[in-house]
């Protein structure tokens, strides 16, 4: 087996907090006992995905507020918030509130475009202003700006008994360094090292050179690095889904190889317009999985990833994969927790 050029240092996850539309309670319970885990197993980060008018977590950012009452350590970030549903002034109020109650641990990771099945959405969403609504790079620098701590307005200080603050409060520090660009495309790579974000690459990305997943992908880690002011030593975490089986029970085993089979095919060739490109599940035993990350071009330049759990499974299909990747997987791969951790 192939050595990696360095251990893999952060080692995080993400889930989609699915729940059932008659006890919304319960899933989102689930999610929370899940992140709770994640820390006792010493990962290092945890992520919540974003859906809005299903039946996943569409606020997780107050899912991580609650979250960061329940956990000490752990990192909380999303993956991703698609800015197109938001007010990038008040989020930024959103993030900075959770980010001081967590004590600095919030890693939000946020994406551009317009929102998903937009002109069935946009008069609920947007009823006055939907066809001026700009859904391109400029929604994420407003937010950096304001997360960052420059001036939201030209008015400050006392009015009457009231104090007011030309910028985002309360401020966060650091938090400006720990904002995430989730990014499929060269060009998406390109802006977030420009505006010295971090970067987000995941399962999905666009087939624009190439139809090889791993060496698209690698181009988008290299083409951030490029134009990032840290260089080589700018933050990337990649979020392949990842199943080991290791303490997996049969039928436990026999339905994460039906699933990944069941989504196979869509990862032979790029799909739709946008020429979508979908890595496979790596479903097996944690030296399996190791091997072929090893050897996936992409995973040989990052040291920091975020596991996609995958959506349908069961609370206890979670605690299984979980278990094993921070206990067999992650050391396969080097990872190592730290003394705070155990």
């Amino acid at each position: 087996m192939p050595l990696p050029s360095q251990p893999l240092r952060k080692l995080g996850f993400l889930t989609i907090g699915l729940f059932d539309e008659a006890d919304p309670r319960k899933g989102h319970e689930s999610t929370l006992e899940i992140i709770q885990l994640g820390e006792r197993l010493g990962f290092d980060s945890a992520w919540l995905r974003h859906r809005h008018l299903q039946y996943g977590i569409s606020s997780p950012v107050a899912v991580l507020a609650a979250a960061s009452q329940r956990t000490t350590r752990i990192e909380l970030g999303t993956a991703v918030i698609p800015l197109g549903w938001e007010n990038p002034l008040r989020l930024a109020e959103d993030l900075a509130t959770v980010d001081i109650l967590s004590g600095g641990r919030l890693n939000p990771g946020i994406s551009v475009g317009p929102p998903m099945h937009y002109d069935q959405v946009k008069q609920a969403l947007y009823p006055d202003t939907a066809d001026a609504e700009d859904f391109g790079y400029d929604r994420v620098a407003r937010l950096l700006d304001f997360v960052r701590g420059k001036p939201a307005t030209d008015f400050s200080g006392v009015e009457g008994f009231e104090v007011f603050s030309d910028r985002v409060q309360p401020h966060a520090p650091g938090l400006g360094r720990r904002l995430w660009y989730g990014g499929g495309s060269l060009r998406s790579a390109q802006w977030a090292g420009e505006h010295a974000m971090n970067f987000l690459t995941s399962s999905v990305v666009k087939a624009e050179e190439s139809e090889d997943f791993a060496e698209v992908q690698l181009s988008h880690v290299r083409a951030f690095r490029a134009h990032h002011p840290d260089g080589d030593r700018a933050r990337v975490s990649q979020g392949l889904v990842v199943i080991p089986t290791d303490s997996a029970s049969p039928e436990q085993r026999a339905k994460y190889e039906a699933y990944a089979e069941k989504r196979l095919p869509r990862t032979a060739t790029p799909q739709g317009p946008a020429r979508l490109m979908f890595a496979p599940d790596l479903v097996g035993t944690s030296a399996e999985i190791a091997e072929r990350l090893y050897a996936h071009a992409a995973f040989r330049e990052i040291d920091e990833v975020a596991f996609a759990l995958p959506f349908t499974f069961e609370h206890d299909d979670y605690v299984q994969i979980l278990t094993d990747i921070a206990t067999r997987l992650g050391p396969a791969l080097g990872w190592q927790a730290s003394a705070q951790h155990t």
